[in-house]
């Protein structure tokens, strides 16, 4: 009764409300513009620009003329925004320049020499960047690279100034032994983990240094990788048939493991979204326990990331020992990649797209430091804070959304 007398009771609609039309609802350019702007892609994007504003005001704070000019900056505030702009621009013309296009010269070659130099970094960041993320899509934090680069390294290297073979037998041999030893030493891991709940982060750091150890110890005695007759602990160089060789001929140190590195791509990409590993791999990683209850070996799923992860890094280490610096095998073969290659993998959201275009970005930075430093004086530090910066702001997405008043990410 209560019920009928308050319906009875409710207001009609009156003819000015009917006549109002209906609110429009948002077409479907606005909802893929806003699945756009509040995705995780995009908050990637703004990260990096976000880092490289900050960079902006270290390369001011450190020049010396915008130093000056801030001492009169009330009296001719002109000068000092002439000069903060000189400044920043100058730094990032020249990374531009030492990185992608030179424009400065006339030759051609020359030219894009740069460019050549950003893609030979990128190589090894884009394959480490490859382990690590396929580690991160399993639940699995892999921060071994450094120990996995050095064995792996060591071992393509052995087999690379050790042996007299054609180079179509040696070169894919000493590439196969690097790859099998990484995959063998990240694998330690993934099975301490899955027969001992052993945390991978710490087994993993833990073998860093302990395949440091075990190299400095072969890189110290003749017999194993030391160079006979020399006291610093280095390998002799690689002979010929074990070198990576260049794509572009001679004038380029652009060499086949960028190719490597194109064809890794693909190939986790493959392996993630159309194999039956790369389900089970997607689904321990989003939920181990629920993909247990669904019959999925969880144990031996983490195993084979490892070892396919340390199979990817222990590339990179190849890579540096037969491709981008061929004289022999070193304790800093590994030149931070090891590391560098977490930042890549968050960057690129673990997706394999994703990590090339982070690896590429990455590379950049490294070949146009170098010439940001000599050509404006900038301390080549300020590259490594932009890179961190670009880690922070990635580690901290509401920051980033917050700064720029992006909308939240909808959940699934």
């Amino acid at each position: 009764m209560n019920d009928a007398v308050t319906n009875d009771q409710a207001p009609a609609p009156s003819e000015k409300d009917a006549d109002k039309p209906d609110a429009p609802e948002p077409g479907k350019g606005h909802s893929v513009m806003r699945q756009i702007v509040a995705g995780d892609v995009f908050a990637g994007v703004l990260a990096v620009v976000l880092a490289v504003l900050v960079g902006s005001i270290m390369v001011a704070a450190t020049d010396d003329a915008v130093r000056e000019s801030a001492g009169y900056l009330f009296a001719r505030p002109g000068d000092f925004l002439s000069a903060v702009w000189d400044a920043v621009w100058g730094a990032y013309t020249a990374l531009f320049r030492g990185a992608v296009y030179n424009n400065l010269v006339s030759d051609f070659s020359t030219q894009i020499r740069p460019l050549t130099e950003t893609l030979k970094f990128a190589a090894p960041l884009i394959v480490a960047g490859l382990g690590v993320g396929l580690g991160f899509r399993a639940g699995l934090f892999n921060i071994g690279g450094r120990g996995q680069m050095l064995l792996a390294g060591g071992a393509a290297g052995y087999v690379g100034f050790n042996f007299d073979l054609p180079t179509f037998i040696h070169l894919p041999l000493a590439i196969l032994v690097g790859m099998v030893v990484g995959a063998l030493w990240a694998g330690i891991a993934g099975l301490l983990k899955a027969r001992t709940g052993a945390h991978e982060v710490i087994v993993t750091i833990m073998l860093n240094y302990v395949a440091y150890y075990l190299l400095f110890y072969a890189l110290s005695k003749e017999g194993l990788l030391q160079a006979p007759g020399s006291a610093n602990p280095k390998s002799l160089p690689m002979k010929e048939s074990a070198v990576l060789p260049d794509i572009l001929g001679d004038r380029f140190n652009l060499h086949l493991g960028f190719v490597l590195a194109l064809v890794a791509v693909a190939y986790v990409w493959w392996l993630l979204n159309r194999s039956a590993l790369g389900y089970r791999i997607r689904a321990v990683g989003e939920n181990p326990n629920a993909a247990r209850s669904a019959g999925i070996d969880v144990g031996r799923t983490w195993v084979t990331v490892m070892l396919l992860a340390g199979a990817l890094v222990g590339l990179a280490g190849v890579n540096q020992v037969l491709g981008t610096v061929p004289d022999g095998v070193t304790l800093d073969l590994d030149a931070s990649i090891g590391f560098d290659a977490i930042t890549v993998a968050l960057l690129g959201r673990s997706r394999p797209l994703g990590i090339l275009a982070a690896g590429l970005l990455f590379g950049a930075f490294k070949a146009g430091g170098f010439s940001m430093q000599a050509a404006e004086g900038i301390p080549v530090d300020i590259v490594l804070v932009v890179q961190s910066l670009i880690v922070l702001f990635i580690a901290a997405p509401p920051l980033v959304r917050a700064i720029f008043r992006l909308p939240a990410k909808e959940a699934k």
